[in-house]
């Protein structure tokens, strides 16, 4: 199973989108921080579509990269972690 990696490893395209979207879906401080935490434990994921519901919006994934940010309401697809 994939673990995530720190944000300095990801992708520059993947930082990239993700803080479009962290824009975007207006994602404050508070929340960025309950991210924060949960990536710094280098959580394991699936191999294939994944999303972490932080209650005020959902990380998405697919492997090791975050992919996208959703609003709370908005429906994921994938294995929830």
């Amino acid at each position: 199973m994939p673990q995530i990696d720190s944000w300095s490893r990801f992708p520059q395209a993947v930082r990239d989108h993700l803080i479009e979207r962290m824009r975007d879906r207006k994602i404050n401080l508070n929340d960025l921080n309950q991210l924060r935490i949960w990536i710094e434990t280098k959580p394991i994921v699936p191999e294939g579509l994944w999303y972490k519901d932080f209650g005020s919006f959902k990380l998405c994934g697919e492997g090791a990269l975050p992919k996208t940010f959703l609003l709370a309401g908005q429906v994921a697809k994938g294995r929830k972690v």
